[in-house]
């Protein structure tokens, strides 16, 4: 849980949470207002709650039904703190249940989209029509209100699917307005924020960044400070935030490992050094890494070999830095949810793609100034602090880089073959327009070879696979819907520019079921 002081955290509305898939999106929802929103589990206490300072407090749905046993429950004490409170799905029905309401099973399940036909357009649905379409996900239905609600819209399978009680500011609603299937479901949260709990929107990303420059300085104090450089935005932003709190007293390490795209470590000494002036020591570990990861094709192996060498080649650097006692890492909210989260963490598919451990090796202090945020305002911070646009909204990639992305043995002629590819469909996205609109775009080099037709002769070579995925957080995401003729011209460049591809295809897959990365 984060504590929050200082000026930019006066107007907060707190999530507690259930469970439910989209409890991160109805934070990111209310800090899209420029409203500060945290996440606490369900079970969060009173003071914990109260030293928070909510003007206003969301349940937020979940997966359990109020008459199970173990069903989550939140302190009592929260319906009677006189702050505005909005149940969502779950949130409404355990509102229900603890005010004296009664919940019961549906006879008919609800999920998916559904017409919520507005009886009285009043609280949240304050100046509605009479129909909207909303996004259900539900099995159980409010079988009795809790007395003094109203309710104020139904759907055919729930009688009670918004109501509220004026008196104590209540409201709920069966549906979940923070997802885009819900058509005015911005404007119900907006109601709740602005016209019930009555916030300023005070959450911008200039004034976080003078709070957290001034953080930094604090906890710093006069000691110095290490950064893990990695040209992605997260280690850039939290690098860049850090050198204006400390300025010299920051060093930043840049390792190449050789499995970095086309030109990426030229273009973060050119953009760290030369542009921001800040201290950069540039390790060129290539031939270390190759050596190490030389014959491995288990893409776990490749991780792990990835991930200690990386900690050996940081530490040997950062040994040199007499004095450093802090090593600033890019958490980001997400992460900091994952841990105090009612789910708990998520079961392991796979290594992480970021380098861990390295506090515990080097007895490091963290410094974690990107903590309260979501991916997307790190990019707004981003830019406030005049990184350049390609930094800013840089595609995710992960710490073993292109290691993840050769399948099968990696070497330098298969890693030069895969960064040539990579390049081209960034170049093909970008000049189509595409690359803001997704999520995560690259290409990946399959251990198959296929038989082509090149200048009447016959050709044995390498399969390319292009990987597009649109998603808000990564969690789940979908496939890209590229163009034909995007697909076409990627494809006609990879196969006539390079050496060594005859053949690309374009992946398909979903997540879940699949992942992201291909390993």
């Amino acid at each position: 849980m984060l504590m929050s002081t200082g000026t930019v955290h006066t107007e907060n509305v707190l999530v507690l949470d259930f469970g439910s898939q989209y409890t991160q999106l109805i934070a990111r929802r209310i800090r899209e207002f420029d409203v500060y929103s945290e996440i606490m589990p369900f079970n969060a206490s009173l003071e914990e709650i109260k030293a928070f300072s909510p003007k206003g407090i969301v349940l937020s749905g979940g997966p359990s039904s109020v008459y199970d046993t173990e069903a989550p429950r939140p302190d009592p004490a929260i319906f009677e703190l006189g702050i505005p409170i909005l149940g969502i799905c779950y949130g409404m029905q355990i509102m229900a249940d603890m005010l004296g309401g009664k919940v019961a099973g549906s006879q008919r399940r609800e999920y998916g989209r559904a017409e919520l036909n507005v009886d009285e357009a009043e609280g949240l649905l304050l100046g509605f029509g009479k129909r909207t379409q909303v996004w259900m996900s539900h099995g159980d239905r409010i079988e009795k209100m809790p007395k003094g609600f109203k309710v104020i819209a139904h759907t055919a399978n729930a009688p009670q699917a918004a109501m509220y009680n004026l008196k104590r500011n209540m409201y709920a609603l069966q549906f979940h307005p923070e997802v885009v299937h819900t058509e005015e479901g911005e404007q119900m949260l907006r109601n709740f924020v602005f016209q019930v709990c009555d916030c300023k929107p005070t959450w911008r990303m200039a004034s976080f960044i003078d709070w957290a420059v001034n953080d930094v300085r604090q906890t710093v104090g006069g000691s110095k400070v290490i950064s893990a450089l990695s040209g992605g935005v997260d280690s850039a932003v939290s690098s860049l935030l850090v050198h204006r709190a400390v300025g010299d007293k920051l060093t930043c390490i840049f390792v190449d490992n050789g499995l970095l795209r086309k030109n990426e470590a030229t273009k973060v000494i050119d953009t760290f050094e030369k542009h921001f002036h800040i201290k950069l020591i540039h390790i060129d570990a290539q031939k270390r890494f190759l050596d190490k990861l030389k014959g491995v094709t288990d893409p776990e192996k490749k991780r792990k070999i990835i991930g200690n060498e990386f900690i050996s080649v940081f530490e040997e650097e950062a040994k040199k830095i007499k004095g450093a006692e802090f090593l600033v890492q890019g958490t980001l909210y997400p992460d900091v949810i994952e841990s105090v989260s009612f789910k708990g963490p998520s079961a392991v598919i796979k290594s992480h793609h970021n380098v861990g451990g390295l506090p515990e090796v080097m007895k490091l202090k963290l410094v974690e100034p990107l903590r309260e945020l979501f991916k997307d305002e790190v990019r707004r911070v981003g830019q406030e602090l005049g990184l350049s646009e390609e930094i800013c909204w840089r595609h995710p990639f992960p710490g073993p880089g292109l290691a993840i992305r050769c399948l099968g043995e990696i070497t330098d002629e298969r890693l030069g073959i895969l960064r040539d590819a990579d390049a081209i469909v960034l170049e093909e996205i970008k000049k189509a327009g595409l690359y803001r609109e997704i999520w995560q775009a690259f290409a990946v080099l399959l251990p198959v070879r296929s038989v082509g037709v090149m200048g009447d002769e016959r050709t044995y070579e390498n399969v390319m696979a292009f990987r597009a995925v649109t998603s808000v957080d990564a969690m789940t995401a979908d496939w890209a819907r590229i163009p034909y003729e995007t697909l076409g011209v990627i494809s006609n460049r990879v196969i006539n520019e390079i050496k060594g591809i005859n053949r690309v295809v374009y992946d398909i897959s979903s997540k879940p079921p699949g992942t992201i990365e291909w390993e």
